[in-house]
């Protein structure tokens, strides 16, 4: 009889049934490792939208960083993102790949939320308040996993979009539209501004229960 034990999907253990075409080799003083997979929205705590001065969020960023530490809130605020993506860029005739915020304006926390984190947040300088605390003493809305997966997955890959044929003059100040591809895929908005010259749109999309301003070219948008 040797030492090693070999489970296949016709037989099964205390623990339950085996899955189908599932093979584990057991063998003694051996650790199995399973491959993990990370998923933002199965961290522990929730993600929360922090509304800041714009242009400051990194600003704001170290600042609270700094109140965490001071207020030893460690085991409790984990993480603090500014959502950023890859877009190619072509300054001086040269392409270049930069970094930009997905949304200006907008930190993600990830904490448990109680009275004490909440006072270390909103009370950082240069925080504004919390997305989706509509009245005083109301506990802030953390984001769906559809949310969070939108905002902390949409990074790009600094490759240049393919050439498209031009969409038609087509849009009027005021319509609905249909986000069709990038960070806010599927959302849907209204179109606050057009600029016929570089084909593109100002669309006010609606994130996290407030109205923002995004701009996108024509060919990301279609009619409601």
């Amino acid at each position: 009889m040797t030492d090693d034990t070999t489970i296949t999907h016709d037989e099964t253990t205390e623990a339950g049934s085996v899955a189908p075409d599932q093979t584990f080799d057991l063998t003694d003083g051996e650790e199995f490792e399973e491959e993990i997979i990370d998923r933002p929205w199965l961290r522990p705590g929730q993600w929360y939208v922090v509304h800041s001065q714009s242009g400051y969020e990194a600003k704001v960023q170290l600042n609270m960083h700094s109140r965490i530490q001071s207020m030893h809130m460690e085991d409790r605020i984990y993480e603090i993102v500014i959502p950023m993506e890859d877009v190619v860029e072509f300054k001086a005739g040269r392409k270049q790949t930069v970094k930009k915020k997905v949304f200006p304006g907008y930190i993600l926390v990830r904490c448990e939320m109680d009275d004490d984190t909440w006072f270390c947040i909103r009370n950082t300088p240069g925080v504004t308040g919390f997305v989706g605390q509509s009245q005083k003493g109301q506990k802030p809305t953390p984001l769906s996993r559809r949310e969070v997966e939108t905002f902390l997955t949409a990074k790009g890959d600094g490759q240049e979009a393919p050439k498209r044929k031009a969409p038609k003059l087509e849009y009027e100040v005021g319509e609905g539209v249909r986000v069709k591809e990038g960070p806010f895929a599927d959302f849907s908005g209204q179109v606050a501004e057009i600029n016929a010259d570089h084909m593109k749109l100002k669309v006010l999309v609606n994130i996290f229960g407030r109205e923002t301003l995004v701009e996108m070219d024509f060919s990301q948008v279609a009619k409601l």
